[in-house]
């Protein structure tokens, strides 16, 4: 264990700039836009939609009162949503380059030296990508949907409105985050694919690392499009680009499940209500489906070839 904790701090110093200052300097865009766009008192959606308000400019009371300020508490972490896609393509080039880079400036000659094995440093990158990554991306996140939230909450108390003692008294205000933290470990195991499918590319290829990875899988889409629509050999090419390419190239987007599992809960919400619970209940039934175990699988399988490369391969 202790070995371990050494190995991710290792990852950490050497793609801090990648995993840390990243998210942060997004979510500090956004913290700065929303201040600017509060500075001009320009109405801020809180709808979590995307939908503009107009509740800025009048007195709130009553069920409308009540209804914003649930909104508000069970929406806020909407405003983090650039920073979670961003986490997805962090974690894509960090895996890409996982093992591969290694080989490239030689530095594999070091650590092989050490004594730690093959196994336990891939499994060092696997974590730092699927669970140390989206802990840090989840942290800033919910730091800047907190400021975000207290700007619209200060706004509306500027035109009359002061909720700020029913939203600190609202269980969604606390429950959201935990909820979202409690996404991890279904993150963990639908993130595998692609996590696996990039070590094992990264471990493999000697230069073009990228077009190795997003080249194949799209390349045999391709053929096997052209091989249906010239010889009418039946095979379901939509199949193959829906659960093979998107699952080896797009698992690592927070959320991606409710895409793959056609998102039913956005479509079946209560009327006028943000299905923000519902999404969460909805996230972890997706594990009924044999795409997610068949997806853990594979992904555990990959992962075992890029140990056995790395044990195998010494330069690049």
């Amino acid at each position: 264990m202790k070995t371990m904790k050494w190995l991710i701090k290792r990852e950490m110093w050497e793609h801090k700039g990648m995993l840390v200052w990243a998210p942060a300097v997004i979510a500090a865009l956004v913290a700065v836009m929303a201040l600017v766009a509060a500075s001009f008192d320009k109405n801020i959606s809180i709808n979590g939609d995307g939908s503009p308000s107009q509740i800025l400019s009048v007195t709130l009371e009553g069920k409308v009162r009540t209804q914003v300020v649930e909104t508000m508490a069970q929406a806020y972490m909407a405003s983090s949503a650039p920073v979670l896609l961003v986490l997805g393509v962090l974690v894509f080039f960090y895996c890409l380059g996982a093992l591969h880079d290694e080989r490239r400036d030689r530095s594999l000659l070091f650590w092989k030296s050490l004594p730690v094995s093959d196994s336990m440093t891939v499994m060092s990158k696997v974590l730092l990508a699927a669970v140390v990554a989206p802990l840090i991306t989840l942290g800033i996140g919910f730091v800047l949907s907190l400021l975000v939230l207290l700007i619209g909450a200060f706004l509306l108390l500027t035109h009359g409105t002061n909720v700020f003692g029913e939203l600190f008294l609202t269980p969604d205000l606390y429950l959201t985050p935990l909820r979202m933290l409690g996404l991890l470990p279904l993150y963990v195991m639908w993130a595998l694919p692609t996590v696996g499918w990039l070590l094992m590319v990264s471990s493999m290829a000697r230069s073009k690392v990228f077009l190795w990875a997003v080249g194949t899988p799209l390349v045999t889409a391709l053929l096997l499009l052209w091989a249906e629509k010239a010889m009418h050999i039946g095979i379901d090419s939509a199949w193959f680009v829906s659960n093979i390419v998107c699952r080896l190239l797009l698992s690592v987007v927070p959320g991606a499940w409710l895409l793959f599992d056609d998102a039913r809960v956005l479509t079946e919400g209560v009327p006028h209500r943000l299905p923000v619970p519902q999404i969460f209940g909805e996230s972890w039934a997706t594990l009924g489906n044999a795409n997610v175990w068949i997806g853990v699988a594979a992904g555990a399988a990959m992962i075992a070839v890029a140990i056995w490369m790395r044990r195998r391969r010494e330069e690049g």
